[in-house]
């Protein structure tokens, strides 16, 4: 059912707003290598899909599929479920990419160190002259750094609306090109091969803004491939585009915290989910055994 709803027919509006989305996002990223305006275009696309994401969101759900509506708690049990999900499966993923690829885990490092010596060098720079007006610019230099970085992390997590509308792009071209297939069950396969090639391709474009040695490259490749397909399967889990985006931003915004500003940000908020999640999750057992109990003994009776 959901395939056949992802690929009902889509209007014309609505079909150039999904590849200005997909090969649009795709085209600025690779131009952002040269032009610092393509960065900022790819995050007006970004931001753009949004309105395209309000669409496609519809798809992933049918009236019938929805069934009875979920309760605050089974909502919030359901994030915290995807994160820790997430959180875990990225967490083996880099683990994997550190003991297989030397040279991609050694640029990143890099990266990092040299960003958080260039933060700490202005900091050290601007500290010269402790005056209360070096002071306060300082202060608000640092605001301004960090909150670039969360709005970065933030519109990262719109990503996955370009995830949904390439499946869907996908799925369409399977669906005009194998009608008997199609129409003879196969569509399971068709999903889990466009939930494979967006994945393959996620990881290819976060390798489009920058050149790197192939080695690098290839690590880079597989990495954030593999982290693509994790964030896909919880879209196609949970069925909800918004709550995906939100995993994403969350994570994003806690690696970078974690990285610059937070040690351990990532594993202490996932902590703390973890936290919530369990409590939750008895405070659902036992609603639901409220609820059950006096059906059992109704029907006993």
């Amino acid at each position: 059912m959901m395939t056949t709803n992802l690929t009902k027919p889509i209007s014309k509006k609505l079909l150039i707003g999904m590849l200005v989305v997909v090969f649009g996002a795709e085209i600025l990223l690779y131009l952002n290598r040269f032009s610092y305006l393509a960065g900022t275009l790819y995050d007006a696309v970004m931001i753009a899909s949004l309105f395209i994401g309000i669409k496609l969101h519809r798809r992933l759900v049918t009236p019938k599929e929805q069934g009875p509506s979920k309760t605050k708690r089974q909502k919030v049990l359901q994030f915290t479920g995807a994160f820790l999900i997430f959180f875990l499966g990225s967490t083996v993923i880099n683990i994997y990419s550190s003991m297989t690829f030397d040279d991609f885990n050694s640029d990143y490092d890099q990266y990092v160190q040299t960003y958080t010596e260039t933060q700490t060098y202005q900091e050290e720079e601007k500290g010269t002259a402790a005056t209360a007006e070096s002071t306060f610019w300082s202060y608000m230099d640092k605001i301004d750094t960090i909150g670039a970085d969360l709005y970065t992390d933030a519109l990262a997590g719109l990503e996955e609306v370009w995830r949904l509308a390439y499946m869907i792009l996908i799925l369409a071209v399977f669906k005009k090109l194998f009608p008997k297939r199609w129409e003879n069950g196969s569509r399971d396969v068709f999903l889990m091969a466009a939930l494979f090639w967006t994945s393959l391709f996620f990881g290819i474009d976060h390798t489009l803004d920058t050149e790197q040695a192939w080695t690098v490259k290839i690590g880079s490749i597989v990495t954030f491939a593999n982290m693509g397909f994790l964030f896909g399967i919880i879209l196609l889990w949970t069925r909800n585009l918004w709550l995906t985006v939100l995993v994403h931003s969350l994570y994003d915004i806690t690696a970078t915290l974690s990285w610059y500003y937070i040690d351990y940000a990532v594993e202490l908020f996932a902590g703390g989910l973890m936290i919530v999640h369990m409590i939750l999750f008895l405070l659902e057992k036992l609603a639901q055994k409220r609820i059950h109990t006096p059906l059992e003994q109704n029907e006993a009776g």
